[in-house]
């Protein structure tokens, strides 16, 4: 569970994780020598209590924003701001090592259109200003298999009213699980939020999007021979 500091903070339990083994000497260097550069803008309580929406303009001189909650290891957001330089991106992640792992893409690619939050994506919903995302992605989510976890799901309210939110009308919501039921929840859940799903045939769930690239979390789907699925919504 997070841990709240700031008294106006609300309380969100969190039960993901936000560290594993130890990092390697050059994934600490990552962390010390470039996340801070890379910050969106004050997104914690304790920065800014206020909850003073980001200044996206500032972040990336007026270009479209994306946003990838749960960027994993970053291969795929990484591979979208190397091909979408008119683009900015923000990817969000608490898992530290995931985010360190990110960093060291950044710094292999060269890419310079991309801010980092390592951290709850409630918290930077907070302070994204209302319809400003142009397409946002989900991928591979924890799928929380035990039925008394499904409330620990993004695909729940208390994360889709706050996307609704931030994301503009328009927007494409892109949703990739190999996990039937997350398939199920996110069917019965997303459209409730003002998203319609915009499958015509069974092709546009079964193949990735023309600009896909495969995350280390896929390849381990593949290898254990569950099925992906690839779900992509429009924001009404």
């Amino acid at each position: 569970m997070s841990e709240r500091k700031h008294p106006r903070a609300p309380w969100r339990n969190f039960y993901g994780r936000t560290k594993g083994k130890g990092l390697r000497d050059s994934q600490q260097a990552y962390l010390d020598e470039d996340l801070a550069r890379l910050s969106p803008g004050p997104v914690d309580w304790d920065a800014n209590p206020e909850r003073t929406p980001l200044d996206l303009v500032a972040l990336f001189g007026g270009r479209e924003v994306w946003l990838e909650i749960g960027f994993g290891g970053g291969e795929h957001l990484v591979h979208q701001a190397a091909h979408n330089p008119g683009i900015g991106l923000i990817g969000c992640e608490p898992y530290i090592n995931g985010v360190a792992m990110l960093l060291g893409k950044i710094r292999t690619a060269g890419v310079t259109n991309l801010a980092v939050h390592p951290g709850d994506v409630r918290d930077l919903f907070d302070v994204l200003p209302d319809a400003s995302i142009a397409r946002a992605f989900l991928l591979y989510p924890d799928p929380w298999p035990k039925t008394r976890h499904h409330r620990r799901r993004f695909v729940t309210p208390d994360y889709l009213k706050a996307l609704a939110r931030v994301v503009r009308r328009g927007a494409e919501f892109r949703v990739a699980t190999d996990i039937p039921d997350y398939v199920r929840q996110t069917l019965e859940q997303v459209p409730a939020y003002g998203f319609e799903w915009l499958a015509e045939g069974p092709d546009d769930w079964r193949n990735p999007w023309a600009d896909w690239v495969p995350t280390r979390y896929e390849q381990k789907a593949l290898r254990e021979g569950r099925v992906p699925h690839y779900l992509t919504f429009r924001r009404l």
